[in-house]
Order: C-alpha cells, then structure tokens, then sequence
C-alpha cells in the first residue's frame, strides 16, 4: 500500500472516530435559553399551581396520624393500621392504610372512608368528617408512606426509585436516577403519567430553560420517566466507544483493497 493511500485511510479512521464518539454540547446542557432560537415558541404553559395536584390512586398506602385533647383517644386512633411503620413522627408507632381498588381505605372504629379524587389535602378534611361523630377535635395529618416514579432508559439507575416526598421537580428525579447517561436524548424525555381519569402522555425538554417555569417541571408518584436512546446507541457506539465500528471499516477497506490488487 502507498503512502499516499495510508495517509488517506488513516484520514477516514480518524474523520469515523471524531464524528462518531463526539456528541454536540447543545445536546447535553440543561437550561439553555433557546428563545433566540430562529422559529422558537416556547412549548411550556405558565406554572398554575405546583402543590396539591396529585390524586390518590389505588394501592397507595397512606401514613395517617390523628391528634386529639385527650391522650387515650389519640392512642386509640392510632393504633389501628394494616401494616407498622417504624418511621415514626414522634416515639408512636405509625401504621399504613392502602386504597383497595375502589379507593377506600379501613379506619379503625370509623369503618371505611372512601377516598376516590382525593389530593392529600382533600382526604384529610374527609377523615375529619368521619372523625366528627367520635371526636370533635381531632388534628389529622396525611401523607403517602412509599412515594416513588420509575426510570427507564438511558439513565443511570433503572427500575422504581423512592421520591421522599408527594412532589419533586423533573431535574431532581433525573438526578436521583443518577443523570442521563451521555448517549440519552435530553430533547425528547418521555413522561407517563397514569391517572384516575386514564394515562397521560408527553414529552419535555430538559434543554430547554422554560422547562423550569411550568407545570411540566414537576413529576409525581407513579410518573415514568423514560430517556430515549440517541440514533449513534443504536449504532452500536456506546459511552465505551471500542473502535467496534472503526476496525470493521478498516478491515473491509482492506480486503477490498486486496481483491482490487
């Protein structure tokens, strides 16, 4: 082979490595202001509220403390649960109560409390109004005891992923799913959201720092987060980019060379 044909092939060699292991740095950066962007309109609706959207869905369990003037009927009230929980508020223990299917839940005493469309908010007052026969003092507290979203895709931890709280924003969530992987399309993150009234579907753009003013910055229990694969994962060029695709190239330059001699 010519020196002149080295030179060449060792030019393609390296122009496949350069264009096939490097990805664009707009594709990677979160909170890129896009609005100067020739045909940009800005895909986010302005924030209406960012708490108190989640509704109770079946097999939630609920972590339900009552608080009353007399001792005795605070420690009857609470003593009532299905399963402990040793994450106590205060030294009592806790217990949790799952919405069956038809999203009631078994009180002590009280009986079933049927929580369908509920915030967090909305079923306390309705404990409370369950309560009123027995008790016209009672202090209720509700919150979900196992709060979590799943991640799928190109991101570093996969599977169900503990939230810690009813309400997080889509960044957090992608961090605690330990970021996305370099090879993940950041333009096009897919949430899924199951409801009561059926799934709901959409795609964000966590390039994009109009994200940050809208609704869709927020995920909640149940959402999925899926991170699709870019076109070069597809390939077969990964975050370990093995040469893989570069010594096939060669390889077939080779023989093709060799037959044509």
């Amino acid at each position: 082979m010519s020196i002149k044909k080295s030179h060449a092939l060792l030019a393609i060699v390296a122009s496949l490595w350069m264009f096939s292991s490097c990805i664009p740095h707009k594709e990677i950066l979160y909170f890129q202001d896009h609005d100067q962007r020739a045909g940009y309109s800005n895909p986010f609706g302005e924030t209406e509220t960012i708490t108190e959207k989640y509704i109770l869905q079946a097999n939630d369990a609920l972590i339900i403390r009552v608080n009353t003037a007399n001792p005795k009927l605070s420690e009857f009230f609470n003593m009532g649960g299905t399963n402990q929980n040793t994450a106590a508020v205060s030294q009592s223990p806790l217990y949790t109560y799952p919405l069956d299917d038809s999203l009631y839940i078994d009180f002590p005493f009280v009986g079933r409390i049927k929580l369908d469309s509920c915030t967090r908010q909305i079923a306390t007052s309705r404990i409370i109004e369950a309560l009123q026969p027995y008790v016209s003092d009672a202090q209720v507290t509700v919150r979900l005891s196992n709060p979590s979203f799943v991640a799928l895709g190109e991101t570093s931890t996969r599977g169900r992923i503990p939230m810690g709280r009813e309400q997080i924003t889509i960044f957090e969530a992608i961090a605690l799913a330990g970021d996305v992987r370099p090879y993940g399309k950041r333009r096009e993150v897919r949430i899924v959201r199951p409801t009561t009234e059926g799934t709901q579907s959409y795609f964000v753009d966590l390039t994009d720092k109009n994200l940050v003013d809208s609704d869709f910055y927020y995920i909640y229990p149940n959402d999925i987060i899926y991170i699709r694969p870019m076109k070069a994962k597809a390939w077969g060029i990964g975050e370990s980019f093995s040469f893989g695709i570069v010594s096939s190239v060669l390889a077939m330059y080779l023989a093709l060379n060799a037959i044509l001699k």
